[in-house]
């Protein structure tokens, strides 16, 4: 399969040069020259298997340069690092079900992809006869740094570095980045807002003087975050597992729509589920949940996206972000495929920090998507209602997407298509404030929140989290965000 960059600049052959190149020469992101079908038939004959075997099917359809065989024992190896299966679906409520995403290494959905993506681009790279070492550059708003630098600590010939906004950040995903081991990784503080280190990153992927620096001491740059299509493709699986999982349980019929609702920041997760089905997975609707940055429920409604607006720091710190990156592929598609147009729109956001979409356009995309947003106090109490109703316990980014989908059944009360709420984080990665609004109580110390919080909910206690209290921070670096290449050579060059 080829891949195309969303600007028209680029095209690959095979999704091995569009992994390891992450993005494209002219700053787009890679996307498939065509959305491979799964037809009824595949989705019955994909209902009694295992989740590797699920996602093997998913993944195999974009990465036919890839070994079938080899790539369903990479997931395996990759997924038996979780406790129990990968991605449970719980039904809370009549109607109403909640994907469990983070049974994985670092207790959040990063897991679901950044497990597979060491395989993917270190093959992906013998595919392509690229013998350079390569190196990971990573702009985390939370979740994804700790993820990606467990799933590439120690790989052979790749070494990791990931970028994250100092004090924008839960103190559990900082101490979860700080204490990190592994010869080949390095973390760093940026100072400003996760935007302000994704857009550095995107600055040192562009700049060709750069790369040639780079290249002279054998090293090619990559990336882990959402912009790389081999992180975004196997979170498309666990929406076709979703689905089959509803439909073996008995709670759907084959063929059956239905919604998913998902705490959305950078617009990879709800992305996954918007190529799923334009594979031909049956789903109705997708609504895309914010926090209190709620640029993304303003664009859905107004067609204008505008960053001019003031930045809250909230108790969902992996959705603190002003620029969607992923939403770029959207657009791609809801203009036609038209790569100037699409170039136009991004044009537009770097040099104006905004843009607007047609009338046809906006049209387009609310034939699938809605947008909702929760604030602050908004998420305490749909955390704690649910809680006293169902003794359920689910992270603050889950109750944004909680809050969307009971709204959208409040206004469409004669609504029984059954909604997937997406689970993207475990709660105890954010004892504190999920404490407070199952409780009541406030604390300061994370150890103290997960322990008041398992006597609160009885919920088991991840070994990775609680074990942190005893390891030693080992990267304390905070930078400029105009320094981090000064930081990535200097990494490069430590022996």
């Amino acid at each position: 399969m080829n891949f195309i960059s969303t600007r028209g600049g680029e095209k690959v052959n095979g999704a091995a040069q569009a992994i390891v190149k992450g993005l494209a020469e002219d700053g787009g992101l890679f996307v498939p020259e065509s959305f491979p079908a799964v037809s009824r038939e595949e989705l019955e004959e994909m209902l009694p298997l295992s989740y590797p075997e699920r996602a093997a099917k998913v993944l195999s359809k974009y990465l036919d340069d890839y070994d079938g065989a080899e790539l369903l024992s990479a997931l395996e190896a990759a997924y038996s690092k979780f406790e129990g299966d990968p991605a449970p679906l719980v039904r809370i409520d009549e109607g109403i079900y909640i994907l469990e995403l983070w049974h994985g290494p670092t207790c959040a959905f990063k897991d679901m992809a950044l497990t597979v993506l060491p395989y993917l681009l270190r093959k992906g790279a013998d595919i392509c006869g690229i013998k350079e070492n390569i190196l990971i550059l990573v702009a985390t708003s939370g979740d994804t740094g700790k993820a990606a630098l467990e799933g590439f600590k120690d790989a052979p010939g790749i070494k990791i570095m990931v970028f994250y906004p100092d004090d924008g950040v839960s103190k559990m995903q900082k101490l979860q980045m700080c204490t990190q081991d592994g010869s080949n990784v390095n973390v760093v503080a940026v100072k400003g807002n996760f935007d302000d280190c994704q857009t550095a990153v995107k600055r040192i992927f562009a700049d060709k003087e750069q790369a040639k620096l780079l290249k002279e001491k054998n090293i090619i740059l990559s990336s882990a975050n959402s912009i790389n299509f081999g992180r975004l493709a196997p979170q498309i699986a666990y929406y076709f597992s979703a689905y089959l999982d509803l439909v073996g349980g008995g709670q759907i019929e084959m063929g059956e729509e239905i919604d998913f609702s998902v705490p959305t920041g950078n617009f990879g997760n709800i992305l996954a589920a918007y190529y799923a089905k334009r594979m031909g997975l049956p789903v109705r609707r997708l609504h895309c949940a914010s926090n209190m940055n709620n640029i993304l429920t303003d664009f859905f409604a107004s067609g204008s996206y505008d960053t001019h607006r003031e930045f809250f720091k909230t108790t969902s710190p992996s959705m603190d972000i002003l620029i969607s990156s992923n939403l770029e592929r959207l657009l791609f598609e809801v203009c036609g495929r038209d790569a100037a147009r699409t170039a136009e729109l991004m044009g537009d956001l770097k040099q104006k920090g905004e843009y607007k979409v047609t009338p046809e356009e906006k049209a387009e995309i609310a034939k699938i998507f809605d947008g909702g947003f929760a604030n602050e106090d908004e998420v305490v109490e749909t955390v704690y209602d649910v809680f006293c109703d169902t003794g359920y316990t689910m992270d603050t980014h889950t109750g944004c997407a909680m809050k969307v989908a009971i709204d959208w059944f409040e206004k469409n009360k004669k609504d029984n298509t059954k909604m997937v709420v997406v689970s993207t984080a475990n709660p105890y990665k954010f004892p504190q404030d999920v404490l407070y609004a199952v409780t009541g109580n406030d604390v300061k110390d994370s150890f103290k929140g997960i322990k008041r919080l398992h006597a609160a909910t009885a919920m088991a206690v991840p070994k990775s989290l609680s074990g942190l209290k005893d390891k030693p921070v080992r990267f304390t670096e905070c930078v400029k965000r105009d320094k981090l290449f000064e930081e990535v050579l200097a990494f490069v060059d430590k022996k």
